[in-house]
């Protein structure tokens, strides 16, 4: 059996679409109260199947950032998740390496994603440690206006030649992803 990559821009999703990839993500993480987001909106999904059955999501994002004293454009990538059933076999390395594609593809500088999982460091994600200003969000709902604090699992990948400067401060301008 073979899995297919579908791509899906965030504007154009249907209901049952959401429906369906609110589903996926409530047998890998805690139900999102219905919604296909944790936090906000994406601008892209890509979704693995495999003879029409869902089995993997990734949502990718592309937003500016400011490191030090710069505007930064970054990919940003959230909701990983795979079947549990389908654990093992690959799914997530696949939309990893879709999504990396994607953000080549875009004006992005860097990906950049929350995590600690092995994949991450195998396609070329590395951590950082630094000091991030974020909008506090829990769900989809603010519960704080601003904090500082170092983040143990941002994770970077640099799209290009530029080094990611982790002795600057990265604003994330917003919430976390």
């Amino acid at each position: 059996m073979s899995i297919e990559i579908e791509r899906h821009e965030e504007m154009r999703l249907t209901a049952g679409l959401e429906a369906e990839i609110a589903a996926l993500i409530a047998t890998a993480w805690d139900d999102f109260e219905g919604r296909s987001f944790y936090k906000q909106r994406h601008h892209l999904r890509l979704l693995a199947r495999e003879e029409g059955r869902l089995l993997g999501h990734m949502a990718l994002g592309l937003r500016a950032v400011r490191l030090g004293p710069h505007l930064v454009d970054v990919a940003t990538i959230g909701e990983v998740c795979t079947h549990p059933e389908a654990r093992g076999r690959g799914i997530a390395s696949a939309l990893l390496q879709e999504a990396i594609g994607e953000a080549k593809a875009s004006p992005a500088r860097f990906a950049l994603l929350f995590g600690e999982a092995a994949l991450y460091a195998a396609a070329g994600f590395r951590p950082v440690g630094q000091n991030i200003r974020l909008l506090g969000l829990d769900g989809a709902r603010s519960h704080r206006m601003v904090h500082l604090r170092s983040h143990d699992l941002l994770m970077v990948l640099p799209l290009g030649e530029e080094a990611w400067d982790e002795d600057l401060p990265l604003d994330l301008m917003g919430g976390s992803f």
